[in-house]
This record gives C-alpha cells, sequence and structure tokens, in this order.
C-alpha cells in the first residue's frame, strides 16, 4: 500500500484525511468523554444529515450544509440545555431524530433519481476529494489553535466547573465554543467513517489513551497517536481486501481499546493481588 499512496492521489487524500482525523478525535475525544458529551456529539453528528440532504437539494456542496446543520444544532441543543427548560437527553433525542428526518425529505424531494448518501452516513475516505482536504485542514487548525490558546481554562473548565466560574473563567462561552468545536469535529470525520460511526472514532482512541495515563495533556497526545494507528491500519485492510474504510477503522478501534480495557484490568488484579499478600 505504501508504493500505491504515492501512485494515487486518491490514496494520498485518504491518507491525509485519516492524520487530520486523527488529530481531531485525539483532541475533541479527550474533552468530550471527560464532559460526558458522547451522546450530545451522536446528535450534533445526525443533526448533520440534514445539511447533506439540503445541499444536494439546492445544489451546494452537501459537506457545507452538513456544517451549517452541525453548528446550529450545537447551539441550539447548548441553549436549551442552559436554560433548563426541559431535560438535555430529550433535546438531544429530538435533534438527533429531526436532523435525520429532514435529510431524508430533502433528498425525497430533489427531482429525478435521488443521489447515494451511503458516504456520507458510513464514511468514504478513499473519496475524499481536494476540496474536502482543504475544509478538514482549516477546521482541524482552528480547533488546534482553540485549544492551546486556552488549554489552561479548559484544564480548570473540566475538571472542575464551579471552581473556573469563581476564578473568573467565562464557563457559559468555553461551554458554546465547545460545541461549536464538537461540530467542526464531526464535519471532519463525516467524509472519514460517516455520520453513524462519528461517535465510536470521537471515544475509541480517547477513551484507549484514557487507559494509559491521567494526564489531560499526554492523554491528548496519545490518543492523536492511537487515532493515527486505527486510522492508518483501517485504511490499509480496507484497501486489502476491498471493504468500506470508516466500518473498518472503526472495528480496529473498538477491538484494540477493549484489548487494552483487558490487559489494564489484568495488570490491576494481579498488582492487588500482589500487594494483599505482601500485607499479609
Amino acid at each position: 500500500m505504501i508504493k500505491a499512496i504515492f501512485e494515487y492521489q486518491f490514496l494520498q487524500n485518504a491518507f491525509i484525511a485519516s492524520i487530520l482525523a486523527s488529530i481531531i478525535c485525539g483532541i475533541m475525544g479527550v474533552i468530550i468523554i471527560e464532559k460526558k458529551l458522547v451522546m450530545m456529539s451522536g446528535s450534533i453528528a445526525h443533526t448533520s444529515y440534514g445539511g447533506v440532504g439540503l445541499g444536494y437539494l439546492m445544489g451546494f456542496e452537501p459537506i457545507i450544509g452538513a456544517f451549517l446543520f452541525s453548528i446550529c444544532a450545537a447551539l441550539g441543543i447548548g441553549y436549551i440545555k442552559r436554560k433548563g427548560g426541559t431535560r438535555s437527553d430529550v433535546v438531544i433525542g429530538l435533534f438527533w431524530s429531526l436532523g435525520m428526518a429532514l435529510g431524508i425529505l430533502f433528498v425525497a424531494l430533489m427531482p429525478g433519481y435521488p443521489p447515494d448518501l451511503s458516504s456520507y452516513l458510513f464514511g468514504s475516505i478513499l473519496s475524499v476529494t481536494k476540496a474536502n482536504l482543504y475544509l478538514m485542514v482549516s477546521l482541524t487548525f482552528v480547533v488546534i489553535f482553540v485549544i492551546i490558546l486556552l488549554f489552561n481554562d479548559w484544564k480548570a473548565y473540566l475538571f472542575d466547573e464551579e471552581f473556573a466560574s469563581i476564578i473568573g473563567i467565562k464557563t457559559v462561552f468555553l461551554e458554546y465554543l465547545l460545541l461549536v468545536l464538537i461540530a467542526m469535529s464531526v464535519v471532519v470525520l463525516i467524509r472519514v467513517v460517516g455520520i453513524i460511526l462519528v461517535i465510536a472514532l470521537l471515544t475509541a482512541p480517547a477513551a484507549t489513551a484514557g487507559l494509559l495515563t491521567s494526564n489531560l495533556k499526554k492523554r491528548m497526545i496519545y490518543s492523536v497517536l492511537l487515532g493515527n494507528v486505527f486510522c492508518i491500519a483501517g485504511l490499509w485492510i480496507s484497501y486489502v481486501i476491498n471493504i468500506a474504510s470508516g466500518a473498518v477503522i472503526v472495528i480496529v478501534s473498538v477491538i484494540f481499546y477493549l484489548l487494552a480495557y483487558i490487559v489494564r484490568s489484568r495488570y490491576i488484579r494481579i498488582k492487588r493481588k500482589r500487594i494483599s499478600i505482601a500485607n499479609v
């Protein structure tokens, strides 16, 4: 496959896309897990399907529609959640369903044969275009810049939001900013693993890194590295046996996490047994 990367443009695009996706997963995944926003991220991802359908209906780039819908969903969920008008899980479920329903409706309204949206639902990293890459690079740069610029504020906000508010950190601003960053992350990942599989790639590398260290900065670094391993391994496997790349990447990620969890649990059990024997 290494030789093929230098020969084929679509493989070069896929390789670059996998690296960008890994960076996003590594950084944002840790924050999402720490703030328990996994299901909210899934809701934002599924809402973006409405934007994909609107893009096809109106004749503009579907990924732009997904971006707009993701941002609106993120801000909408954040506003309703903060106002406390209803339970957050209800809002998440409603936005989740609404986005998918709108996507189906917009595609149904199109004249002629409906387009194949499977690449947006399940991902198709091998079909990533130059335009997709430019958007992914821009969004990845924004996410990295914001996280690095406000890293100490993020640290305080993640581990003790009340304390962060007391010392003068604008937690409301950080909450809305975090939701917007999640929306950006979703758009970056749509072409890699698709709307349906976004949650797995956002959580698996970060969750695996969490088994290795509790330090926030190290978790992000390990998560980025693991994300690269998962994406490149999944890309290679899918290329060799000619199956959907997004699904393979997710399967590799989840299997690796489960193995790491089993090994760590066994290690902790053995360590406790040795301590108890030593105390006796």
